[in-house]
């Protein structure tokens, strides 16, 4: 046979040997060291396979750089994170909501009690306000109350949580700080919210949740919705609901309409992406 004869086969063998399908690819934000997701999400990965027949895998994004930009070059397939991001996939890449986790996220900025000149939000513009760095749903949902550009805070970005933005709070490094409301009531002790006051709440918003990218099609949708949401799904998911459900014991049903309007914490403000 000749070279130009070998040279045909070749590429017509290329033309007629099906795809192999690559691997359904599910991740989260990088808020845990990479041994930590796969404790909290490896196993609804592996249970996802069984249920769809086709491979999911658990992927640690490196940080939150490298999340933000592999989700607006629409990598991933199957995602768990917060409302502002569900929102931005939906509107931007046609992502769907698939369960949310019960409850909402509403957010306190907090003075101390003794400080008398801070009243009200607009009272911490141009000081030190304490909080999760953006995008971080906390900080941006206060933000949000104070978004015009030439009066804002100083924001003085904290890592380690909301314990640690309680701990360098009281140390007196920032004028006001941002806690989840759940945080607050649940986690703080009473001597700590004592020497608190509570100036701004913000509007509640849906919980944390699932979203399925437009290339996972409507029957394997339902097949994906259903089965996080039945007995087996919750156990798949136990680690993820001790950490983010409280006392959650499954998932609810989400629906792309309750997500309405929610990137707009992510875009065209400073402390955005």
């Amino acid at each position: 046979m000749s070279r130009a004869s070998c040279l045909i086969l070749l590429v017509l063998a290329a033309i007629v040997t099906p795809v192999v399908s690559a691997d359904l690819i599910m991740t989260a934000p990088p808020r845990e060291s990479v041994e930590a997701g796969q404790k909290v999400y490896g196993p609804i990965a592996a249970y996802l396979s069984g249920v769809l027949g086709e491979k999911v895998v658990y992927q640690h994004p490196r940080n939150w750089l490298r999340y933000q930009n592999d989700m607006r070059a629409d990598k991933y397939d199957i995602v768990f994170d917060g409302p502002h991001f569900i929102s931005w996939r939906i509107k931007h890449l046609g992502a769907n909501a698939i369960v949310n986790l019960p409850g909402k996220l509403q957010f306190y900025m907090v003075t101390m009690d003794n400080d008398k000149e801070i009243q009200k939000a607009d009272d911490v513009i141009g000081k030190r306000v304490c909080g999760i760095a953006p995008p971080n749903l906390a900080t941006l949902s206060i933000l949000a109350k104070l978004n015009n550009p030439v009066r804002q805070p100083v924001l003085h970005p904290v890592r380690g949580g909301f314990k640690k933005v309680n701990k360098v709070f009281q140390k007196g490094k920032c004028r006001a700080a941002i806690f989840r409301t759940a945080f607050y009531k649940k986690k703080l002790s009473a001597e700590d919210r004592n020497l608190m006051r509570i100036i701004y709440t913000s509007p509640a918003l849906p919980n944390q949740g699932f979203t399925a990218s437009k290339r996972i099609n409507a029957n394997k949708l339902r097949k994906v919705r259903a089965a996080l949401l039945s007995k087996e799904g919750a156990a798949a998911s136990a680690n993820l609901l001790k950490r983010f459900g409280g006392k959650a014991k499954g998932f609810n049903t989400a629906i792309n309409r309750k997500f309405k309007d929610h990137n707009l914490f992510l875009e065209g403000v400073i402390f955005g992406w």
